[in-house]
């Protein structure tokens, strides 16, 4: 999955951000959702009106959304800078610490996450080791990744752009092609036929698919580790 490069944080992650002493020279957020209340009282619908105009803001208004290195987020805004927890919820505005209600920054986040711009909390940013784009990633994930594009689940079937035969996917392995070892000790970079291939690329195993059959499935066929850049599925294969 390929996403629009995150500017670096620049300011310390420790939560810092959105505690500091109001020194008095911005406005504060909070207008908008105390008129947000006005607006309830006089339209006899309160609840409705207030989540309206939270959700109408959340998407029309200029913040600066970033992630930080501990799952959660900072918004930045005329009015502020905040810090935004989203799997538990809560924000350091006082809309939302005050009132207890469900801020325009964390509706901001969601959206920014939910269309894909930023990663969740449980993802972090990546770049794919066969092209270098920036891709989301599991927030624990360790080892080469690769992004959607250039990815393989589990079953897919691939070309091998060497002998043009067709595998089917095991599984991608967290290791490196010259930290994979094969049955005759050798990294799988060391083979003349990977030499064309990163050895940083992370091994994808599969299995020859002329080796199955109604009585062998791709657990019971032998398997073998290329570097990923190496297969190709049978769907790209066919645009190329």
């Amino acid at each position: 999955m390929t996403h629009r490069r995150i500017p670096p944080v620049s300011f310390a992650i420790d939560g810092a951000a959105g505690n500091e002493e109001d020194d008095g020279n911005h406005d504060d957020d909070s207008s908008d959702d105390a008129e947000d209340d006005r607006d309830a009282d006089t339209d006899g619908n309160g609840d409705s009106s207030r989540e309206n105009g939270r959700s109408e803001r959340a998407k029309r208004e200029p913040m600066t959304v970033r992630p930080l290195r501990d799952r959660r987020y900072v918004v930045e805004t005329e009015g502020g800078t905040y810090v935004i927890a989203l799997d538990s919820g809560t924000c350091s505005c006082p809309d939302h610490e005050i009132r207890g209600e469900r801020c325009k920054h964390l509706r901001r986040v969601a959206i920014e996450v939910t269309e894909g711009r930023l990663p969740a909390p449980d993802q972090r940013v990546g770049v794919c080791a066969v092209c270098g784009v920036e891709t989301f990633v599991p927030f624990a994930a360790s080892g080469p990744r690769l992004c959607e594009r250039h990815g393989f689940d589990r079953g897919d079937a691939v070309y091998d752009r060497e002998t043009g035969k067709l595998l089917v996917v095991t599984r991608v392995t967290e290791r490196r092609a010259d930290e994979y070892r094969t049955d005759e000790e050798r990294s799988i970079d060391a083979y003349p036929t990977n030499a064309a291939y990163g050895a940083h690329e992370p091994v994808v195993e599969a299995v020859y698919a002329e080796s199955l059959g109604p009585a062998h499935g791709i657990d019971d066929a032998r398997r073998y580790g290329f570097p990923a850049s190496r297969l190709v599925s049978v769907d790209i294969g066919r645009e190329e």
